[in-house]
């Protein structure tokens, strides 16, 4: 039987769930449905490690077009009117910051050849129909197994069988409900705060669309296609939470509150970096490592006490005798302009000099400067 150009991936998914078969054959009834269950379960964790790469990039091209959409709100402003030029200057944007919009779906579309394969695989498996290196015995080994009393090829559409409809009713919701919980953790605790863009309400709408879309699709799926699903999902939530724990996008909720671990436990340094210890990070820094950071932390907490110096207290004697130096400066500035004021009498018609002026408090010019009256050697009052 020829499957054209997928007939490698056929044979590739098939070998690889009778290898781990015939490993939980050891243990489990080889004809039960935990033996070939945690066969399928397992074909996903190999596909997943496989695709961790590809998981890294597409955090840093999220991440990336996060950080571009303010200035691809501002193309779009600029150039509404010409769509060409638009697009000319969407996709210089695009290749300088090292990204595009198909980046985040990259994974999608790598695990969508592997979930083809699958599905073919197991419904050869229903149909009784070998393929790749499933032989006849494996064949009629599968067709046997049951999962909480459903067949693996069973279905929730054209079932007549009750607990069928329950156990892949339970399934789908569980698959639908591990979609929605995986992507709103990621708006709610890795989304950069600061920054409101479209993208944002995108990903807002998908968190929504993709559980409903996964409802739909399940209820035509196998139940060892459901399996394969629930399991990718299960296993991308739980590497997404990790991601976030350990390496949030700068701005978030997570973010902060990575900062304040990081803080608590003295592997922050002052600029804000973390301190990484040996083997990518995963293992805890060395002590010299902590004690320097903590040295340097210290020296900058004291240069900001320094240039924040409180005023000196000063003893109550210190108060009083400023204060009584404050008085006898007060009474020598009185005795000065009284001197002033004795030694230019009213009636001599003699101006007070500016510096005379000046020392007398409060006073100007025009309020100090009398005018003599005329007659006498004397001017008379302006009126």
């Amino acid at each position: 039987m020829t499957f054209g150009f997928l007939s490698p991936l056929y044979t590739a998914v098939s070998w690889i769930i009778v290898q781990f078969h015939s490993l939980y054959s050891h243990v489990f009834d080889p004809n039960g449905g935990w033996a070939w269950g945690l066969s399928i379960a397992s074909m996903v964790v190999v596909i997943r490690i496989c695709l961790i790469p590809l998981f890294v990039k597409q955090i840093k091209a999220t991440r990336a077009m996060q950080a571009i959409q303010p200035k691809m709100k501002a193309i779009q402003e600029r150039y509404k009117n010409d769509r060409q030029r638009q697009s000319e200057e969407m996709m210089k944007l695009y290749k300088d910051a090292g990204t595009n919009p198909f980046s985040s779906c990259l994974p999608i579309l790598v695990q969508a050849p592997f979930f083809t394969a699958l599905y073919g695989v197991l419904a050869s498996v229903a149909n009784n129909k070998k393929i790749g290196v499933i032989d006849q015995g494996l064949l009629e080994s599968a067709k046997q197994a049951h999962i909480f009393g459903a067949p693996l090829s069973a279905k929730f559409v054209g079932s007549d069988s009750l607990n069928v409809q329950i156990v892949t009713a339970v399934m789908i919701i569980m698959m639908s409900l591990s979609q929605f919980i995986t992507q709103r953790q990621l708006m709610t605790k890795n989304v950069d705060l600061t920054v409101k863009t479209p993208f944002m309400q995108q990903q807002k709408m998908l968190m929504y669309v993709f559980p409903v879309m996964f409802a739909v699709m399940g209820i035509n799926f196998p139940v060892g296609v459901l399996v394969y699903w629930l399991t990718t999902n299960v296993w991308t939530m739980g590497q997404q939470l990790i991601v976030i724990h350990n390496n949030p996008t700068p701005g978030s909720h997570a973010f902060q509150q990575r900062q304040e671990r990081l803080k608590k436990a003295g592997r922050l340094r002052p600029d804000g970096t973390e301190i990484k210890g040996a083997l990518w990070g995963m293992l805890p820094p060395s002590k010299s490592a902590l004690a320097e950071a903590a040295s340097a932390a210290a020296v900058v907490e004291e240069s900001v006490r320094a240039n924040r110096q409180q005023p000196r207290r000063q003893t109550k004697a210190q108060r009083q005798q400023g204060g009584a130096q404050t008085a006898e400066a007060g009474e020598a500035t009185e005795q000065s302009e009284q001197s002033v004021e004795d030694a230019v009498p009213a009636d001599s018609g003699t101006k007070p000099t500016a510096k005379q002026t000046a020392a007398k408090p409060g006073g100007t010019r025009q309020g100090t400067r009398q005018q003599p009256k005329r007659g006498g050697g004397q001017r008379p009052k302006r009126k």
